[in-house]
């Protein structure tokens, strides 16, 4: 088989639970054990699926998010991606249809695959329906005749007879194929959380589980069928490269990136794209090592789960007085949202208790027992930081269970930031000459101006 043409599926699902990401792990899992090359991809903003992604690909997942960035930029990062790869498996979000809540496809996973010209797979929640799955499978198929759904897989089949009932009304209904199912076994269910599932860093069992999704999907699903129709994807269309081609100016600096328990919400891109403009990465953990990494110009800490491991980071007082240390002596620091809370004074837990953190800013956190942030935003310069200018506007996403606490009333925001959805803007962000840190999560490849801004501030303080 030719692989030329990027042999390509994408896994959605009719709704946000209905099993996607489980049956985009179990096809990972089956296609690693024939020995494909596989190469993941997760539809929108997330960090916690690609995370089990490369766990069980041994590639690192990429984001492709057609809300912030442009179709080229999309192209371009999913074609960088694939490199040596045999065949790549996109994960969807929410249901396939689903995207930004103005009534568009922007951002959903049809925009992505009708992009990409992907073959879709779709996977239904099976629990509790018989006859109905056959009317809900016409429905996707009919809602919009320009994107073509490949195949059906069925999640939490209750038994062979009830796969077959399934599968006759679906067919006979809709006309497309049924190509296998997954039993209802709560063994195969990952754990989850506030945020999510928990990430892969965090499981050691995880790859067991992956292996029995893996197993029971080669028994109960066509794999050739699957990679036949990935196999049988059109040529990308042609797209202009401007993220990774043409790189001129190269930026030899050294910074620290954190990666443990606590800090794992990275683009995987965004790290690409340092190392492409010259960059040094030196990983660290704030959690478990003492001090940050020696000779560095800066220190970027990405999102995660800080309120779970608060008691050993306020505990490790070594790193904390070298990471003050560090900003004093004009090392650039920036945070986002777990890296922001781990950056602030103190940080209240879930269970109310209280923990100091670094205090390179006034102010703390907070966790409350319902979500506080989600969703795409529109970000403004408030004020010249490091990674844009007074009154510049970019594409971001937030999502976070914590508030703000303590600020200052004199405190100076570095954003504006606006929902979507209209609601009023607020101000968010903290800054200095050689700091930034806010809920922010920002993919470097949605704007280079941020990426180009970022490095040559950190050159410009590096050379002070």
């Amino acid at each position: 088989m030719k692989k030329d043409n990027y042999p390509r599926i994408v896994i959605a699902g009719t709704h946000s639970g209905a099993g996607k990401t489980t049956i985009t792990l179990g096809l990972m899992s089956a296609l690693k054990g024939k020995g494909y090359s596989v190469q993941g991809f997760k539809a929108g903003p997330d960090y916690i699926d690609p995370s089990h992604h490369t766990a069980i690909t041994e590639r690192f997942s990429r984001n492709l998010d057609t809300w912030l960035m442009n179709n080229d930029v999309c192209l371009e990062l999913f074609e960088h991606a694939f490199g040596d790869a045999d065949i790549a498996i996109i994960e969807g979000v929410m249901g396939l249809f689903d995207g930004r809540l103005n009534g568009t496809e922007m951002g959903s996973s049809s925009y992505l695959a009708k992009l990409l010209d992907a073959p879709v797979i779709l996977v239904m929640d099976a629990k509790g329906m018989s006859r109905s799955a056959g009317a809900i499978a016409l429905g996707f198929k009919k809602f919009d005749e320009n994107l073509a759904i490949h195949g059906i897989i069925l999640n939490r089949v209750g038994s062979e007879r009830h796969y077959n009932s399934l599968k006759k009304s679906i067919e006979e209904n809709s006309g497309i194929p049924v190509i296998g199912y997954l039993p209802k076994d709560d063994e195969i269910k990952l754990p989850e959380r506030h945020l999510g599932l928990v990430p892969s860093i965090e499981q050691e069992f995880s790859k067991a589980v992956y292996q029995k999704i893996g197993d029971t999907m080669s028994k109960t699903v066509d794999i050739k069928k699957l990679i036949d129709i990935a196999f049988a994807a059109n040529r990308l269309s042609h797209f202009q490269k401007t993220i990774y081609s043409g790189i001129i100016e190269k930026y030899p600096l050294r910074i620290a990136v954190a990666i443990d328990e606590a800090f794992n919400f990275y683009y995987h891109d965004n790290l690409d794209l340092l190392e492409a403009y010259g960059v040094e990465l030196a990983y660290f953990s704030p959690m478990y090592d003492k001090y940050v990494p020696a000779d560095v110009s800066a220190v970027y800490i990405g999102g995660g789960f800080p309120e779970l491991h608060a008691p050993l980071l306020s505990s490790n007082t070594t790193m904390k007085e070298s990471i003050r240390k560090a900003y004093k002596n004009g090392v650039v620091f920036y945070g986002e949202c777990g890296g922001m809370m781990y950056l602030l004074e103190h940080m209240v837990t879930f269970n109310k208790n209280s923990y100091e953190m670094c205090g390179l800013f006034k102010g703390g956190t907070k966790m409350e027992q319902k979500r506080q942030g989600l969703g795409y935003i529109t970000v403004k310069g408030m004020h010249d930081n490091l990674l844009c200018r007074k009154d510049e506007v970019f594409k971001a996403h937030e999502f976070h269970w914590s508030l703000l606490q303590n600020i200052p009333e004199n405190t100076l925001y570095a954003y504006e930031v606006g929902k979507c959805d209209g609601d009023k803007p607020k101000s968010e962000g903290f800054f200095t000459s050689h700091a930034l840190c806010s809920y922010v999560h920002v993919h470097f490849a949605s704007d280079m101006r941020l990426l180009k801004r970022f490095l040559e501030s950190i050159r410009i303080m590096a050379s002070s």
